[in-house]
């Protein structure tokens, strides 16, 4: 029988732990696992922004430990009294390490380039 679809109250502690493997291995948290197996890349989407990186670690809130991540996200400048209508401008920046509350994170994926 799947564990995931067995209330937590009824399980034994055997089962509970079992039934976290499968969320790591097979759940969502599957890309997460894979990241930090294989030191692949994700694609974070975090309200406005969005973060490409390396996931080193990770627990089940989705609270991540990053690193080498490049950061992207798009500024509309002020046009200081301007009639004319700014263009959005493309910003980035580069973060070696950080922490990543998993509250943030609205989607995610597996990256590889190229495809």
């Amino acid at each position: 029988m799947c564990l995931l679809n067995k209330p937590k109250g009824e399980m034994t502690p055997e089962e509970l732990q079992k039934r976290e493997e499968e969320e790591f291995n097979v759940g969502p948290l599957a890309v997460l696992t894979q990241s930090v197996k294989n030191n692949t890349q994700v694609l974070i989407n975090c309200h406005n922004k969005k973060l490409l990186g390396r996931v080193k670690a990770f627990d089940r809130h989705r609270n991540m430990v990053l690193e080498k991540v490049k950061e992207v996200w798009t500024e509309v400048p002020k046009n200081g009294g301007s009639k004319k209508k700014s263009k959005p401008v493309n910003k980035h920046r580069y973060i070696s390490k950080t922490v990543l509350c998993g509250v943030i994170v609205g989607s995610l994926w597996s990256y590889t380039a190229g495809r």
